[in-house]
C-alpha cells in the first residue's frame, strides 16, 4: 500500500497507539484461534469492559446502556450541553478482521483523549459510542443499538432468539443491559449535534487512487431475508428422480435466481451467505434448506424492483418443484444520504492536512444508517489493503490510522454548533 501524502513515520502521534489497542481489542474472542466477537457474548462483555476502560482514561464519564452499547461522555465548556456524536461498533462477524468498527470507536476515544490532554472543552459535549449490536451475526436482527440510540428500536426485537434458541431480551438483562428501559436511552434532537463515523472503506477504491481517505457520500439500502425451504426426505437409493421433492435442488435453483436477480444492469447486489441443510446425511435427500438472502443497492427504486423479481422468481421455482417456500423480511433499511454540512466539514479538514477530498458512497450499511434518522451524519472511509474486510486478512497502515486521527481532531476543533 503506497501512502501519497499522508504523515511519515516520524510524525506519527496517534498511529502507534491506536494500532496498539486495536491489536489488545481482537484479543476478545469467542475462538481462541480467530477473531469473533458477537452481540452479548463473554468476548463481548470483555470487550466492552476495555472499552469503558479506555473512556474513563480519556477523560470521560463511561456507562453500559440498555441496550449494551457502550457510551462515554466529554462534557464541553458548558456542562450538559448538546454533543457531537462519534463512534461505530465493537461486535464482529465470524472469522473477522480487526479493525471493522473497532477502528470508529477506538480512533474517537484517541480524539477525546487528546483534546483531554490539552485541557480543552469545545462548545459541545462529545459522546464516543461503541454499538454493540451493527453486524446482525447472532440475532436476525441488526442495528439495535444505534436504533436505541436514535429512538427507532423496535421492541419486538427483544424477542428474537439465537440458533440455541437463547432471547435477545434475556441474554441482555444478563448483560446488564434493560430490555424495558430502551425508550429512556434514545437522544432528544435538541440534544445532538451531529453523527460521524470513522470506519475503514471495505472496498478498494481509496486504495486505487492513492488516497488515506475518503468521504461517504451515502449508505446504500438493504434487505435482509431467512428463506427456508421444505420438500419431502427419502432414501437416496431407492426414491425415482422424477417422484423427487428434493428441497436442496429447489434451494439452488433458488440461490441462481437470486444472484439472476441483481444482475440487470441496475446497481443491485445480492448475496447467499448462510446455507443449512437437513437432515445433512450423505444417503438422505434433502428434506429442508435454510438460507439468507442479502440485498442491496444505492437507489431505493432499484432495490425494491429487484426484490420483488426475486421473490416472484422464488416462488415460481417453488411451485415448479412442489416444494414450499417461506420467505421471511427481517431487516429492511432505506438509503441514507450524508449530509451536505458536515461532507463539507470534512472535506475542510482533510484539505488542510494536503489531501484531496474524495467523495464515495458505501456499499455496506453502518450504524449511521440508524443515527440519521436522529441527526445529520457523516462518515470518514479509511482505505483498507485490497478492498478486503469481514476477513482476518483485513489491514491498515499506522500513518493512515494517525492521519483519521488528526483529521477528526482537526473537525472537532473547527467546528461550530451554530
Amino acid at each position: 500500500m503506497t501512502l501519497g501524502t499522508a504523515p511519515t513515520q516520524n510524525t506519527l502521534a496517534y498511529g502507534p497507539a491506536l494500532m496498539q489497542r486495536l491489536d489488545a481489542l481482537a484479543r476478545f474472542s469467542e475462538d481462541p484461534d480467530r477473531l469473533t466477537r458477537t452481540f452479548l457474548s463473554p468476548a463481548h462483555r470483555q470487550a466492552a469492559d476495555q472499552v469503558l476502560a479506555w473512556m474513563r482514561e480519556a477523560g470521560m464519564t463511561a456507562r453500559t446502556d440498555a441496550a449494551g452499547n457502550v457510551v462515554g461522555r466529554y462534557e464541553g465548556d458548558r456542562p450538559g450541553g448538546p454533543a457531537l456524536l462519534l463512534g461505530s461498533h465493537i461486535d464482529t462477524v465470524r472469522d473477522a478482521g480487526k479493525y471493522d468498527g473497532n477502528l470508529g470507536v477506538l480512533a474517537a476515544i484517541a480524539v477525546v483523549g487528546e483534546l483531554h490532554r490539552r485541557g480543552e472543552r469545545l462548545p459541545f459535549a462529545v459522546e464516543v459510542l461503541g454499538f454493540g449490536d451493527e453486524e446482525g451475526v447472532r440475532f436476525p436482527v441488526t442495528l439495535t443499538g444505534s436504533q436505541t440510540v436514535a429512538g427507532t428500536v423496535d421492541p419486538a426485537a427483544m424477542d428474537a432468539v439465537d440458533d440455541n434458541g437463547l432471547r435477545l431480551g434475556d441474554l441482555l438483562r444478563e448483560f446488564g443491559g434493560d430490555p424495558d428501559g430502551l425508550q429512556a436511552e434514545a437522544r432528544r434532537r435538541d440534544r445532538v449535534v451531529g453523527y460521524v463515523e470513522l470506519h475503514i472503506e471495505q472496498g478498494p477504491v481509496l486504495e486505487a487512487e492513492d488516497l488515506p481517505l475518503g468521504i461517504v457520500t451515502a449508505i446504500n439500502g438493504a434487505a435482509r431475508y431467512n428463506a427456508t425451504v421444505r420438500g419431502m426426505a427419502g432414501h437416496a437409493g431407492t426414491v425415482p428422480m422424477d417422484l423427487r421433492r428434493d428441497a436442496l435442488a429447489a434451494a439452488a435453483s433458488m440461490v441462481l435466481a437470486v444472484e439472476r436477480c441483481a444482475q440487470t444492469g441496475r446497481e443491485v447486489v445480492a448475496t447467499v451467505g448462510q446455507f443449512d441443510v437437513q437432515p445433512g446425511a450423505v444417503n438422505v435427500i434433502p428434506g429442508a434448506v435454510r438460507f439468507t438472502i442479502d440485498i442491496r443497492a444505492p437507489d431505493d427504486a432499484d432495490r425494491l424492483a429487484a426484490m420483488a423479481e426475486m421473490t416472484a422468481a422464488l416462488e415460481g421455482i417453488a411451485r415448479g418443484r412442489g416444494v414450499e417456500l417461506t420467505l421471511e423480511r427481517y431487516h429492511d433499511a432505506g438509503a441514507v444520504h450524508c449530509d451536505e454540512a458536515l461532507m463539507q466539514r470534512l472535506e475542510t479538514a482533510i484539505r488542510r492536512h494536503g489531501l484531496p477530498a474524495r467523495r464515495l458512497p458505501s456499499g455496506a450499511g453502518h450504524d449511521a444508517m440508524a443515527m440519521a434518522s436522529l441527526t445529520p451524519v457523516a462518515m470518514l472511509f479509511l482505505r483498507c489493503r485490497g478492498g478486503i474486510s469481514h476477513n482476518p486478512a483485513e489491514a491498515i497502515t499506522v500513518e493512515d490510522a494517525d492521519l483519521a486521527v488528526r483529521v477528526l481532531l482537526d473537525l472537532l476543533r473547527q467546528y461550530d454548533p451554530a
